[in-house]
């Protein structure tokens, strides 16, 4: 197990930190405790997130409040078909003052980036991205520039109307820990926004910070603490790997995937209160995880068969640790 850095938080800690931050946001995101919990695990786990859903239902919102309660510079990018690499990472800009180029950081260059209705940019612009979520960096002109830390995407995608856009390739989807959707409110979660909304009197909903980047960064470093068992661990590569076997897949997740597994995991446990993994964990990320990483057979494109569909189906098969013990279920190790 790693050992805390000094002054870092304990996961402990990290959990009332966690706890604090939701709370702020469902003030402004109304009756979507699960799907901001992914958000969430995302972001504890380093990784960006991928918010897939119908427009009006929050998405934006979401990543804003994240923004605001995580104390984090916050930067958005409308993706539309004309957006130029050089639009999100900033460019080289001539300084007739000092007769010598100089670098006007673009978007990127933030602490977290909203990026809106990604599919709608062409490839080009989408693999600046790419760099910039993989590498911690962009690159302009040959010169690289280090992004600093924190640093997460929220991409925001709209599963309909797809004449126009350029859908994400398979490579750029894997780079994603997480798939969320938030899904229509209830009646009752409906009329509380609409309520919320006439007794604050104004459209603005401007949440308090409960940490900032520094904290951030500390409780990432907690999660790095939680305990994970070999058999959570091998639990998570067997899901992974069942993925692959599924008669209706053509492409299942990648090894990247277990690793996301695994690590989502660790701050999803933390969120509920807990220094170590339990399978149950594992269950509740695996959709979120796993299901974007996985390319159904073309003759199922036309049927209600997709990536969450195959991970449901791959969780009712694939044991989960502990049964063997009698059903006493799994138990945190001692020593």
């Amino acid at each position: 197990m790693s050992i805390p850095q000094p002054g870092s938080p304990t996961p402990a800690e990290a959990s009332r930190l966690a706890a604090q931050v939701l709370d702020q946001v469902e003030r402004a995101v109304v009756g979507k405790r699960t799907a901001l919990v992914m958000v969430l695990a995302g972001v504890l786990a380093g990784g960006h997130v991928l918010i897939e859903d119908l427009p009006g239902l929050g998405k934006t919102l979401a990543a804003r409040s994240f923004a605001q309660t995580l104390g984090l510079r916050f930067a958005r990018a409308q993706f539309t078909p004309d957006l130029l690499p050089a639009d999100l990472t900033g460019s080289f800009v001539y300084d007739q003052r000092t007769a010598e180029f100089d670098f006007r950081p673009g978007p990127l260059f933030t602490g977290l980036l909203l990026a809106d209705e990604i599919n709608r940019t062409p490839p080009k612009t989408q693999s600046a991205l790419l760099e910039a979520m993989q590498e911690g960096q962009v690159t302009v002109e040959g010169q690289t520039f280090p992004l600093e830390a924190p640093f997460h995407v929220l991409a925001t995608a709209n599963p309909v109307e797809y004449e126009g856009t350029y859908p994400l390739p398979e490579a750029q989807l894997d780079r994603f820990l997480m798939r969320v959707s938030f899904g229509y409110p209830t009646r009752d979660q409906e009329w509380d926004v609409l309520r919320r909304r006439l007794d604050r009197r104004q459209e603005a909903q401007v949440l308090e910070p409960v940490t900032d980047a520094a904290g951030l960064l500390g409780m990432q470093a907690a999660i790095e603490t939680v305990t994970v068992e070999e058999s959570v661990g091998r639990y998570c590569v067997a899901l992974a790997s069942a993925t692959r076997e599924h008669p209706h897949v053509q492409m299942g997740s990648s090894l990247r995937g277990a690793l996301a597994l695994m690590l989502t995991a660790r701050s999803y446990a933390v969120i509920g209160g807990r220094d170590y993994v339990v399978p149950e964990d594992v269950k509740a990320v695996a959709p979120s995880v796993l299901g974007h990483r996985i390319s159904v057979k073309p003759e199922l494109w036309m049927s209600d068969v997709d990536g969450s569909t195959v991970v449901r189906s791959v969780l009712s098969q694939v044991e989960t640790p502990g049964a063997r013990e009698g059903g006493a279920g799994f138990e945190r190790p001692r020593g």
